[in-house]
């Protein structure tokens, strides 16, 4: 456990911390104290413990508003995960939609596509026919002749 010394209000304090917490411990004092000296310099002389307990509410206050932003922000971070995952289910239904559409324009076009690959094995069907006839015509006439 380490040891350091802070100043607050002109006083030094002896104070124990975490090994490498020193700075970290000594920054807060320091922003500790120069809230007293602004304090002092706004109010004058009003008391060191009148001071101090000004000095203690106004960064109570600030936690305190800190603490209102947070919940606000958590807040505003929950709403925008529920946007989120509404956003995701539409996505996913278009999907489908789009999915399920594509599927029917396919199956439509191969039915499309099956009806006139079937026209045309009738029409060929139909040409090979008069085509035969044609041959047995012409065979009848080169006979006859």
């Amino acid at each position: 456990m380490a040891q350091i010394t802070v100043t607050i209000n002109d006083r030094s304090f002896r104070m124990a911390c975490d090994d490498g917490e020193e700075e970290r411990l000594l920054g807060l004092a320091q922003r500790f104290d120069d809230n007293i000296n602004s304090l002092r310099d706004n109010f004058g002389e009003i008391g060191d413990q009148r001071l101090t307990v000004m000095a203690g509410i106004m960064v109570t206050d600030h936690l305190a508003e800190v603490e209102r932003k947070l919940k606000a922000a958590e807040g505003r971070i929950e709403e925008l995960g529920k946007a989120e995952a509404s956003v995701e289910e539409r996505l996913a239904a278009q999907e489908q939609r789009f999915t399920t559409r594509i599927e029917t324009i396919e199956k439509e076009h191969r039915e499309k596509e099956a009806k006139i690959i079937a026209r045309l094995l009738e029409r060929a069907e139909k040409i090979e026919q008069l085509s035969s006839e044609l041959d047995g015509e012409q065979r009848e006439a080169e006979s006859a002749a």
